[in-house]
């Protein structure tokens, strides 16, 4: 059943619908850097995963089924018929998956620092991380999370962006958190793929070890006519950490349904 999740809404009534799915382990609120741009051009939705931020945390395990389905039931509930979609991490396998199953729900697509299917040993170690974060919370994991995260370089010349993200971090449900570690573990969207129509844009960052830009690039080349864009010198939130690059990219791509139907 789909969890009823926390959303924002902002921008002009009528202009063109934009949702955006963050990471694991976020809220709504690491698209902070994106949102003043994108909503004085876009309807922008922006949600908190299920189990995280101020969203409802049910009993885990969870599929990229249940991820999925919570996103269209969001679009139901605001009367949004079709939307721009941009995910990253586990919102943009949420979005990968309602692409596949819903493509008349989805305009534009953007997937960034993501993977279809992630190697065994990711696999593994995410199926134990559920298990330690339910038995420990958030806090033993957090120093790992946040390597993964940003690069040394921008950690250190910004402490108080990971200070910020740490405590958004450790503040999620444990059952939400290991809910989506499990969804992850079970994940296969490599068969999928080819589902996908609409037009769709692949965003890597060049230095992020937790889905590496070779996940990026398998995703555009089995998704007919996507395009892939590297981003140097980020890791796995590049939107934080390449903000005006990774905004650019999106906007330049998104904008241009609106440019070709005009």
């Amino acid at each position: 059943m789909p969890s009823d999740v926390h959303y924002e809404l902002r921008g002009p009534e009528r202009a063109p619908p934009l949702l955006l799915a963050g990471s694991l382990g976020t809220d709504m609120s690491m698209w902070d850097p994106q949102v003043d741009a994108l909503a004085g051009r876009f309807r922008l939705l922006r949600y908190d995963l299920r189990g995280h931020g101020a969203s409802p945390a049910p009993a885990g395990p969870y599929s990229m089924a249940d991820l999925g389905s919570d996103l269209l039931a969001l679009l139901d509930r605001l009367r949004i018929e079709r939307a721009n979609i941009c995910g990253l991490s586990i919102g943009a396998m949420a979005a990968m998956w309602v692409a596949a199953h819903a493509p008349e729900r989805v305009h534009r697509l953007v997937l960034c620092c993501t993977s279809a299917r992630l190697d065994d040993e990711a696999r593994a170690t995410y199926r134990e991380r559920a298990a330690l974060v339910r038995e420990r919370g958030l806090t033993p994991i957090a120093d790992a999370v946040l390597s993964r995260w940003f690069t040394p370089s921008f950690a250190e010349a910004r402490p108080q962006t990971l200070e910020r993200m740490r405590r958004i971090l450790i503040a999620t449900s444990r059952e939400g958190y290991a809910g989506c570690c499990e969804a992850l573990a079970a994940m296969d969207l490599t068969p999928e793929l080819g589902s996908i129509t609409s037009p769709t844009l692949v965003i890597a960052g060049e230095d992020d070890p937790a889905t590496p830009p070779a996940h990026g690039r398998r995703i555009a080349e089995n998704i007919a006519g996507a395009r892939l864009s590297l981003v140097p010198h980020a890791a796995h939130l590049a939107n934080i950490e390449r903000a005006e690059l990774v905004t650019a990219l999106l906007m330049r791509f998104v904008d241009r349904n609106e440019t070709e139907e005009a």
